[in-house]
């Protein structure tokens, strides 16, 4: 079977190969995506790690992008630079989740730069429970009533969540 493989054109080889690691990538993403995508967002209610109390009450009105990491993460590492500027124009919430206690968190976004995020942390995972998070990086965009819109596993785009947000808001 392996030399008749071999035999086809490369093109068809390669298309085969494509094929075959989108399916891959389907199925990861498939196996990490939340329970809960679309609907009612679970409420929830806390203190960011700079002492402002937050609950799901207080972001009604607009669109808010909740951004639930890790510090362990790698792809966290690379996303949360991208979402930064999404909090200078957007409301945005970021939950770390398994990441230690607010000290290991607030260690944790200073030596990776990232003074200006919103940070509600989540040390045993609880919140992230509540919104079915399975594998992190994830993100919500929920509109004004608060309800889901869209969801994202993995690595993405910051003009992609811009996009989004902006549909939420319409």
């Amino acid at each position: 079977m392996f030399k008749r493989y071999q035999a086809l054109p490369r093109w068809s080889r390669w298309s085969i190969e494509i094929f075959l690691v989108l399916i891959v990538i389907w199925g990861i993403r498939s196996y990490q995506a939340p329970d809960i995508e679309r609907g009612a967002a679970p409420d929830f209610f806390g203190v960011t790690l700079d002492g402002k109390p937050v609950s799901l009450a207080s972001y009604q009105g607009k669109p808010l992008l909740i951004v639930v990491w890790a510090e362990w993460c790698r792809i966290c590492r690379i996303e949360l630079p991208m979402i930064e500027p999404l909090a200078k124009d957007h409301q945005v919430l970021t939950v770390a989740i398994q990441s230690g206690s607010d000290e290991d968190v607030r260690h944790f976004l200073n030596q990776q730069g990232l003074l200006q995020l919103p940070v509600l942390n989540d040390p045993q995972g609880e919140l992230a429970s509540a919104f079915g998070v399975r594998g992190v990086p994830v993100m919500y965009i929920l509109d004004a009533d608060s309800n889901i819109r869209f969801t994202e596993v993995g690595l993405t785009s910051g003009w992609g969540l811009k996009a989004r947000m902006w549909w939420a808001g319409r």
